[in-house]
């Protein structure tokens, strides 16, 4: 075997290992890249890309259904579903010479297309090569979870790996599990034409706030999505085309497909983790505030943490390794700042707490504001108006941003960098929103916060009196 030694050692080539292997190559360092699988990781090819890029398809469907309210004539959509996966296709082949070895080694990174096993604290094997490092950082994703359901090793079954190779259209789709990648999955395939039934054994888009999730899911239901809520599968049976999912409580639902989305696991099983003193937990990785790992020369990043598991905080948690690992600056990661977006259509997001979990940190001292969109200009003349936006304040400060409505990813973007910075329902207010624009709804959401101080305060009123009294 060869030996190499490196400054650092970054396993898995999915955005966050990327986004640190990118980072400090152009910063000087000597940096070595492991993937075993495709570059890009999940995102790229299983994940957020293929995703979007499919309900763009069901998008375009649904729209020529949609425009009588318009005064457009309904058209009747005549969907390829081959064609249609054709184009998340072309969307990943599109975006993935970002993420390519070519690109990488282009940026000076030692790119290693091999799985990487710990043989000690700070060394590694992979691909015939013994690597040596002064940091590593593990970043090697997750993968769909697998539940032990009795039978389901007997039925054919899709995950979000597999079924964006599908070409065939599917009659009847059950998707088990009701969070995001499930009802996402249920709207796309839903406007392509098939019929969906997600099974979710507690409440469908758990994470979410119940008020701005129950908007949207009140929608798919209105496009024909069923989905049956507090239905845990207690087995699974038939053959491929007549798949048959029962659950706890006698209930039986049967469909031609079955796509498992129960969630995820981390990507551990492999690295020999004890080898290297790194602990772990039911979760992921054990990590601290700074992302060090138990073995203080080692990181790790994105969904082997067991935390929140989207693209952005990987990338977000790569720039704090690389203050810390480069630089050996103190720099922590936090979540209080982190926003989600689950896009189906309405988009739900969500930046910080929710209602229930500000009430529960501050209690009698929070305040929620909500602003809906049907008081909004602009969503009114695009006949958008199904959603609402509500912000929860603390002593004048947001603590958390529940938004569901049209284009609510894009509105939560303003609030994450309110939350990002510290900054104050004041400096929102003191905006000025173009007009009409979606957006406007956070400055009228500010406005409802400030309007009850102005306009019902006895003393604002005494003050205008006295001040008019005394104007020339």
């Amino acid at each position: 075997m060869s030996r190499i030694r490196t400054d650092l050692l970054v396993i898995g080539a999915g955005s966050g290992g990327l986004s640190v292997a990118a980072g400090a190559a152009q910063m000087g360092a000597d940096v070595t890249l492991l993937e075993g699988g495709k570059m890009g990781g999940d995102c790229l090819n299983h994940g957020c890309v293929p995703s979007k890029a499919l309900l763009a398809s069901g998008k375009a469907a649904h729209a020529l259904g949609a425009g009588e309210v318009y005064g457009i004539g309904r058209a009747v959509p005549q969907v390829d579903y081959a064609a249609a996966q054709a184009h998340v296709a072309g969307v990943i082949a599109q975006i993935a010479p970002h993420d390519s070895q070519d690109r990488f080694e282009g940026l000076g990174v030692r790119v290693i297309r091999a799985w990487g096993r710990f043989t000690g604290p700070r060394e590694v094997e992979a691909g015939g090569h013994v690597i040596v490092a002064r940091r590593v950082v593990i970043a090697a994703g997750s993968s769909p979870m697998v539940p032990p359901i009795p039978g389901l090793g007997d039925v054919p079954y899709l995950t979000n790996e597999t079924i964006f190779d599908l070409r065939e259209r599917p009659e009847h789709l059950l998707v088990v599990g009701g969070g995001p990648i499930g009802v996402e999955m249920a709207q796309a395939h839903r406007r392509l034409g098939c019929r969906v039934t997600v099974i979710e054994g507690k409440r469908a888009l758990p994470a979410d706030d119940p008020e701005t999730a129950a908007v949207a899911l009140d929608r798919l239901r209105a496009e024909g999505v069923e989905i049956a809520e507090d239905a845990m599968v207690s087995r699974v049976g038939g053959t491929a085309g007549e798949i048959e999912v029962a659950t706890e409580d006698g209930r039986r639902f049967t469909g031609t497909h079955l796509l498992l989305a129960a969630g995820r696991q981390p990507n551990i099983d492999g690295l020999n983790l004890p080898g290297a003193g790194i602990e772990t937990t039911r979760a992921g990785i054990r990590v601290d505030a700074r992302l060090r790992t138990t073995n203080r020369r080692v990181y790790a990043i994105g969904d082997v943490t067991g935390g929140l598991q989207f693209t952005h905080v990987a990338g977000y948690q790569a720039g704090v390794v690389i203050r810390s690992a480069l630089f050996g600056l103190p720099a922590r990661a936090g979540t209080a700042h982190i926003p989600w977006v689950t896009y189906t259509e309405p988009e739900l997001a969500q930046v910080g707490l929710t209602e229930a979990q500000a009430r529960a940190a501050h209690g009698d001292r929070l305040e929620v504001v909500r602003f809906p969109y049907a008081e909004t200009d602009r969503a009114v003349a695009e006949r958008k108006t199904e959603g609402l936006i509500k912000v929860m304040v603390r002593r004048g400060r947001p603590v958390g941003v529940s938004v569901v409505g049209a284009q609510a990813g894009e509105i939560a973007n303003l609030w994450a960098l309110v939350l990002a910075n510290g900054l104050k329902m004041k400096h929102v207010a003191a905006m000025v929103s173009p007009y009409p624009t979606l957006g406007e709804i956070s400055k009228r959401a500010a406005g409802a916060y400030f309007s009850p101080r102005l306009f019902d305060s006895k003393l604002v009123r005494r003050v205008v009196r006295l001040v008019q009294r005394w104007l020339p």
